[in-house]
């Protein structure tokens, strides 16, 4: 699903208007509508105070038909129209008519004093300012804003948190419990410095035209389950541990072996039909006892890795779980990007050692993929001031290198040299030792198994955190552990090959 600027929305809206042969107030109940039964469905009971926040703006319009729609459907809703301008749009003027031909209760804000006590209200519905937000929110309507933060109550945000810039960074905003999004994407609701102002995104579809959508260009997009699925590949009568593919993991010193063990298991798991663990001496015992089904291989050393070698011709490679920076093990990894041809996956003390030697990143082979945590990239990358700097900064680094990084978070970022993708599986059950391990190995064992680099980076992302979903009412996050992640895998498996009806 392609994530678009807010000019590009602004047109994708005007050419549905155009093309479909429509009123623009057409549009704004769909909007509406489809808000309105996503609100409903979570907040079913009528009898709850509901408060709307309407600006005179578009949006401002959206917020007065969902007040329309509530009102008749029985729910307790009064609307507070917050004028931070004499003028309104046409739409959002006729629908402040309607409201006041249907004797819905609204009062209008211009004063500080205007400001309604919230402390009667169970639910805020916040539709002051859209997606054509060009400036930094002033006046009434910063006030209004700052009271609605103060209050505690739950804030579902209309299409976007007001005071959220799309294409920028944001200071200040409606601090959303839950922001009820229309049809298309938008990068900010997905940022971590955005993580106060958007909480729970949920995208509801309003019959944009497909083909103006189609007509818009971007290098961005929302990776959803319909993309994983069409990745996936058959899985043939006759095929047997040799066709799936041999993953060999690299990594582990004394103490962590554990890392080695989880990244091995969740290659297994992914799919691979065949799974290596090459590690120091004092691994051997731990991997074959914890994980009986992984074949090992021993570095001369006992308790760090000084020398990678081996016969075998892996398909895919993992490596630097757990391997410590060790200045023999630093050399040894450099030995090994030298001479490795395989399609590479590089981790925790991997990353580590690249940015203490980042004249060796030049050696990586096209499409090797990096999985950093934040403090591993701004080794990488340096430090950033907000995260569309972050993100320029990695497109970059991705572009000089040639490289696919993996933005680990709560929303994961895959950067290509000419892309980004987000994803939104997942949950903080995620937040976990191990879990960084895990993700490792599922990459690898897809990379096994003959999917490409960026396929395998988005279907292993994917598959990841939706583990953490799939267990969300079983497992509390406070418990999930990364064992959790890989013992779940099948299950996510049955949930994305699940057809849609």
């Amino acid at each position: 699903m392609k994530i678009l600027t807010s000019e590009q929305i602004r047109r994708v809206d005007a050419e549905t208007i155009k093309r479909e042969g429509i009123p623009s107030l057409e549009l704004m109940k769909r909007a509406a509508k489809a808000f309105y039964d996503r609100f409903t469905e979570r907040f079913p009971d009528k009898n709850s105070p509901v408060l709307i926040f309407a600006g005179v703006g578009n949006n401002g319009g959206d917020g007065l038909v969902v007040a329309r729609l509530l009102n008749k459907s029985g729910y307790n809703v009064k609307v507070c129209i917050v004028e931070y301008s004499d003028h309104y749009t046409e739409d959002c003027a006729h629908n402040v008519r309607r409201i006041k031909a249907e004797n819905i209760s609204y009062m209008k804000v211009r004063e500080e004093k205007e400001i309604p006590e919230l402390s009667g209200y169970d639910l805020l519905i916040d539709g002051i300012f859209g997606t054509g937000l060009s400036r930094e929110v002033s006046g009434i309507a910063a006030t209004v804003i700052q009271r609605i933060n103060e209050s505690g109550k739950p804030v579902i945000s209309i299409d976007v948190p007001s005071g959220l810039f799309l294409d920028r960074p944001t200071s200040f905003a409606v601090h959303a419990t839950e922001t009820i999004t229309f049809q298309i994407p938008k990068l900010a609701l997905y940022l971590p410095d955005n993580q106060a102002y958007t909480d729970k995104v949920t995208i509801v579809p309003i019959g944009l035209n497909k083909e103006a959508i189609a007509q818009e260009a971007s290098n961005m997009s929302l990776v959803e389950r319909c993309n994983i699925r069409a990745l996936l590949k058959p899985l043939h009568k006759f095929a047997h541990k040799g066709t799936q593919g041999h993953g060999l993991l690299i990594g582990g010193s004394l103490g962590k072996i554990g890392s080695v063990c989880l990244a091995s298991r969740a290659a297994l798991r992914s799919g691979c039909g065949l799974v290596t663990a090459f590690v120091p001496g004092c691994g051997t015992s731990v991997l074959q006892t914890a994980f009986p089904e992984a074949m090992v291989i021993e570095d001369r050393n006992g308790t760090h890795i000084t020398s990678i070698g081996y016969t075998i011709r892996p398909d895919a490679v993992g490596i630097g779980v757990g391997m410590g920076l060790l200045p023999e093990t630093q050399e040894a990894f450099y030995r090994f990007i030298q001479q490795n041809r395989a399609p590479m996956v590089i981790d925790a003390d991997g990353l580590n050692i690249l940015s203490k030697n980042r004249e060796w990143l030049s050696l990586l082979p096209p499409d090797t993929i990096l999985t950093p945590h934040p403090k591993e990239l701004s080794r990488l990358i340096g430090e950033w001031r907000e995260d569309y700097e972050k993100i320029e900064k990695t497109i970059a680094f991705a572009k000089k290198y040639r490289l696919i990084v993996v933005l680990k978070g709560a929303y994961t970022l895959i950067v290509t040299p000419e892309h980004l993708y987000v994803n939104r599986t997942g949950t903080p059950a995620l937040a976990t030792a191990g879990s960084g391990d895990v993700l490792t190995g599922i990459i690898t064992g897809l990379l096994a198994q003959g999917y490409s680099p960026l396929e395998a980076a988005q279907s292993g992302v994917f598959l990841h955190g939706l583990t953490a979903d799939l267990t969300a009412a079983e497992i509390h996050p406070r418990s999930f552990i990364a064992s959790d992640i890989i013992d779940n895998l099948g299950r996510a498996y049955f949930e994305i090959e699940k057809r849609i009806r």
